[in-house]
């Protein structure tokens, strides 16, 4: 009886996690780019002739709704739509305007779409409407993949680019290669421990289901998943509660002499750059100056000021962060020193790789105590 229930159970939908903006922003979307698609596919094919097709609106859906699915991709809507379209034309040709036409689009179009890496679900539909679409789509012949299909599809995913850049999250997502900062063969730090991206792909591969996910976001979940435990078992660490708030630091226009003097002083690596009224405009490194020293196209003696030599862009950590978003900042990226400003970028003070080592060592010795 218990395994009937579970059964049942199955049938009922998950909440959705999407937030209220997140789905305004899909109807939102979905609204816009149909009617745009629709406006400018009227205008240009006439209304005497299909100048928009039923799919399309499963294609918003993904587009709009679930921008960051593998199947709502560039290439997925207008490969998957336009090999569809070309399969149901074919069989519609071949075996006529029969469910045998139709079963057999789809059955193909599948197929093509897993083949090329295009796999987009409204396909299946373009396919069939190749086929039971009417008398107007059948006149069209191939030309039914050309417009409506690929004029449909590409203005939709025009709407899609500009609307989920400007008010969304990066679109297209792009595949991450997490590489060495040393170009080593070695994995990165985080990577030495805990789970590798070749496990996750070998549970993949092992479960051999197709996840509407890709392995980049779903690797980028379980790390967050992994902080979000952390801060569970040993609580929040700050970066104000751990940062050098005694800041050695230079202007733009302090002479290298004068820098690399603090330097060797007080035996640092690196020395935040600061306007008169603290504002982080740089930093400077050993790195820097040895690079000036050793680079064949520059003249060390014509360079007499730090703003000359410094690095103009520098990743930056706030007050209230959990040292916990650091971490990966500091292991995995080269960088040995983060500054840490507030949202005028005003520097309150600098975090190392050993605060961050010594607090996490004091968090887990206090533990063991206890």
């Amino acid at each position: 009886m218990n395994g009937v229930k579970a059964w049942l159970k199955s049938f009922w939908p998950a909440p959705v996690s999407a937030s209220k903006l997140e789905r305004f922003y899909g109807c939102a979307g979905a609204f816009i780019g149909l009617l745009c698609t629709e406006w400018l596919c009227r205008h240009v094919l006439g209304e005497s002739s299909p100048w928009l097709i039923a799919p399309l609106g499963a294609s918003a859906v993904l587009l709009f709704a679930v921008p960051s699915s593998p199947l709502a991709q560039p290439w997925s809507i207008v490969g998957g739509n336009l090999i569809s379209a070309l399969i149901g034309v074919a069989c519609a040709t071949w075996l006529g305007h029969s469910g045998l036409a139709a079963g057999l689009a789809g059955g193909l179009a599948i197929a093509a779409m897993f083949l090329l890496r295009c796999l987009h679900p409204p396909g299946g539909a373009v396919a069939l409407t190749a086929v039971l679409g009417g008398a107007g789509i059948t006149e069209l012949g191939y030309q039914f993949v050309l417009y409506p299909v690929a004029l449909n599809s590409i203005l939709l995913l025009a709407v899609a680019l500009l609307f989920n850049n400007v008010l969304r999250s990066r679109y297209p997502h792009r595949h991450v290669e997490h590489a060495s900062i040393h170009k080593t063969a070695d994995p990165l730090p985080r990577d030495r421990l805990g789970f590798t991206r070749e496990d996750l792909d070998a549970v993949l591969e092992a479960r051999g289901e197709l996840l509407d996910i890709s392995g980049d976001d779903l690797e980028e979940v379980l790390l967050a998943t992994e902080q979000q435990a952390y801060r569970r078992r040993f609580g929040e660490i700050r970066c104000a509660d751990i940062m050098s708030r005694d800041v050695v630091s230079v202007g733009p226009e302090t002479s290298l002499p004068q820098a690399w003097s603090l330097l060797q002083k007080h035996r640092l690596s690196t020395l935040p750059v600061v306007t008169d009224n603290a504002q982080l405009v740089g930093i400077l490194s050993v790195h820097d100056l040895v690079r000036l020293e050793r680079s064949p196209a520059a003249n060390p003696q014509a360079v007499e000021v730090v703003r000359e030599v410094m690095t103009h862009k520098v990743r930056t950590g706030r007050p209230g962060w959990p040292i916990t978003d650091l971490v990966q900042m500091l292991s995995d990226s080269g960088l040995h020193h983060v500054p840490i400003v507030d949202e005028h970028n005003v520097l309150h003070g600098m975090v190392t790789q050993s605060d961050v080592i010594a607090a996490l060592f004091t968090v887990a010795l206090n533990r063991t105590d206890a």
